[in-house]
């Protein structure tokens, strides 16, 4: 028996829950949690705003543990090996995407939080294939965030080729900025915080950016004009975006890995004129993910995280709907 934390309807309050996992597959494991991050994702699914939760709804997809059974067919991990698991626990492996190693783009990918249960449980289960090994040098108390929003920042970096050098600016320094910062400024990159926080401005500076630009002062904005060869926006509202457009190179590109809900307004003579690009992503690929830990643990690069024990999830998950987070929220045994 699986004992977890779900929530029973929309926007509903998290209570225990106990369920009985099926028989494990030969190319399933079972991770027995030690630490779940909470992720705005989370958040969303609990409150159905995407339109895909069913209930009763165990979230949780930042997810590290240790393997605690495995498939037949599993060879790669052994029980008792600490592990990590993000926002897809299983993939279809046979379509396009697949074949690339762009498992994250598979059409047929399953959620860990989608028609799944997740990790805010004492287990989760999911395709061997989805779970990466945790790499020597990373905490695991806070590696948890890295699975989603780490990934979730770092993926362009390497699927646009951004090189040491390049001008690259982040907007938003919250759960995903702060990381974006602190990869960037290891990546070789000379970094811009956009922020509407003048608090935020020092920790920004603190993170690893080089410059930091106040989001509301429209001179300074308009100042920045052809600076960037990348702006990654990770902040999930609506801003005056063609402003943004105009602050980006010749080929440079504005790429969203926050999910703004509202639709786009952005001229297209700006994008044309200059011939910038608009584009946005989804979190990794288990190798990219492979990748991201790698380069982390070489660069010490660590979430910072406030800690809440399971049995105070209902707390945590307020501290971040209030926008308390600093900068994400992980819980633990």
């Amino acid at each position: 028996m699986i004992k977890a934390y779900a929530a029973f309807e929309s926007g509903g309050e998290l209570l225990p829950y106990e369920y009985e996992a099926a028989e494990l597959t030969a190319e399933e494991v079972d991770i027995q949690v030690e630490h779940c991050g909470i992720c705005h994702s989370d958040l969303s699914m609990i409150n159905n705003e995407w339109g895909a939760s069913q209930y009763p709804l165990v979230p949780g997809h930042e997810v590290v543990g240790v393997i605690s059974a495995v498939g037949d067919k599993v060879a790669e991990f052994t029980v008792g090996q600490r592990v990590g698991l993000g926002w897809h626990s299983d993939y279809c492996f046979s379509c396009g995407s697949c074949d690339d190693d762009d498992h994250n783009l598979c059409v047929s990918a399953q959620g860990t939080i989608v028609g799944r249960h997740g990790g805010f449980a004492d287990k989760v289960r999911a395709h061997f294939k989805s779970v990466v090994a945790l790499s020597e040098g990373i905490i695991p108390a806070s590696a948890g965030p890295l699975f989603c929003g780490g990934i979730t920042v770092f993926n362009p970096l390497v699927q646009y080729d951004i090189k040491p050098g390049q001008h690259v600016a982040v907007i938003g320094i919250g759960g995903l900025g702060h990381l974006a910062l602190q990869f960037l400024r290891a990546w070789g990159c000379e970094v811009t915080a956009f922020t509407s926080s003048d608090s935020k401005q020092a920790e920004a500076l603190a993170l690893g950016a080089h410059h930091t630009i106040h989001s509301t002062d429209k001179q300074a904005v308009k100042q920045a004009a052809r600076r960037f060869d990348l702006i990654l926006s990770t902040v999930n509202v609506s801003l005056p975006w063609n402003s943004y457009v105009e602050a980006l190179k010749p080929k440079g590109r504005l790429h969203f890995v926050g999910a703004t809900l509202e639709p786009l307004n952005i001229s297209a003579f700006g994008l044309i004129s200059a011939q910038r690009s608009i584009s946005g992503s989804p979190v990794g690929s288990p190798a990219t993910i492979k990748q991201m830990l790698a380069f982390a643990a070489e660069h010490k690069i660590t979430p910072q995280i406030e800690s809440f024990s399971f049995d105070r999830v209902n707390d945590a998950i307020q501290h971040l709907a209030d926008g308390k987070a600093r900068y994400r929220v992980v819980l633990h045994r």
